[in-house]
């Protein structure tokens, strides 16, 4: 039996093997995923995002325990959990790891986690989270945490890869307003204040509270920002609701938890769960089409024409797009 077939039978070793070559980006990877994605399209995904310090871990941590004690007929769903970290300057790899965060999911057989280095990719995703989360999708996980970086407040890619989108915020950090400004709570399905317990807590809830109701009044939640559609006709709109939780207690999990079920019933029963389909599938083929011309450029060309143009731009004989426009009709002039 191959490893795929393995993965797909529930061998946990297999899985963490072919992840491996999925983050790694080897062929064995890329073949692997062919294999696996006529089994994708059952996980609901959810993202979990926030600013650093804001308790996203400790918050994903409780979420899945709550979530692994609910029993329907008997068994309880299965949770993936991908973590994503940033990357350690000398070996390339996360930072945190999930043995240190999330040690009271430990030897849970329906709980699989997976910490992954940013690799200096943006918006608080690795590069290839989208394709850990379909393994884990394809494998009969049903429910996918994704936690982004918590680099700050552009973390907005983690809106185009999941279902619902739970936006973490915690008083003490810094003007909410601020979030406000970066477009991230445009991004919440479901907005968190977490450590409500600490001091300025009802501040910060009065704050984004006010946000969302002036904010975003004619937007149906569930849309995405720009998208034209948010002011038509079609089914009473979702209210990205406005939670308090203490994590560290478990304090407000389980309304949280709730709040995800509702969330993925109101996708299902509006017909919005396709179109966020459609969106993820377009957004990942969108970066994977970019990926692909970018290396077959440097094939065809050699990397020596691109620092070439690199040193033109250095010493300002050219601009940026210059550069790249001139090494576009270079190849398009060879072949």
């Amino acid at each position: 039996m191959g490893l795929v077939d393995r993965a797909l039978a529930g061998d946990r070793l297999a899985l963490a093997r072919l992840i491996s070559d999925i983050e790694d980006e080897a062929p064995a990877g890329d073949e692997a995923l062919g294999q696996l994605f006529p089994h994708t399209g059952q996980a609901h995904l959810v993202g979990v995002t926030g600013g650093t310090g804001t308790g996203k871990s400790t918050l994903v941590n409780q979420l899945a325990l709550h979530i692994r004690s609910i029993k329907q007929n008997g068994s309880s769903r299965k949770v993936g959990i991908v973590a994503v970290d940033p990357s350690s300057p000398f070996t390339g790899g996360a930072i945190l790891g999930d043995r240190i965060r999330m040690r009271d999911l430990a030897g849970d057989p329906g709980i699989f986690i997976r910490s992954m280095a940013s690799r200096g990719g943006l918006g608080g995703l690795a590069r290839r989270t989208r394709s850990v989360v379909q393994a884990l999708d394809a494998c009969g996980f049903d429910l996918i945490l994704i936690e982004t970086v918590g680099a700050g407040q552009s973390e907005v890619e983690i809106a185009s890869t999941a279902h619902t989108t739970v936006v973490v915020d915690s008083p003490g950090l810094g003007d909410e307003v601020q979030a406000i400004k970066a477009g991230i709570l445009e991004i919440a399905d479901i907005l968190v204040v977490n450590k409500a317990d600490l001091p300025g807590a009802p501040k910060a809830v009065r704050s984004l509270r006010m946000a969302l109701e002036q904010g975003y009044p004619k937007r149906r939640a569930g849309s995405r920002a720009g998208d034209e559609s948010s002011d038509g006709d079609g089914p009473e709109g979702w209210a990205p609701p406005l939670m308090e939780t203490v994590a560290t207690r478990g304090e407000g999990i389980e309304a949280l938890a709730g709040a995800i079920d509702d969330h993925r019933s109101y996708l299902i029963a509006s017909g919005e769960i396709e179109t966020r389909r459609r969106g993820r599938i377009q957004a990942e083929m969108d970066q994977l089409l970019r990926d692909q011309l970018a290396m077959d450029f440097l094939a065809a060309r050699g990397e020596g024409a691109f620092f070439q143009a690199v040193e033109r731009v250095l010493a300002r004989e050219l601009s940026p797009r210059q550069a790249v426009k001139g090494l576009i009709e270079g190849m398009t002039e060879e072949r």
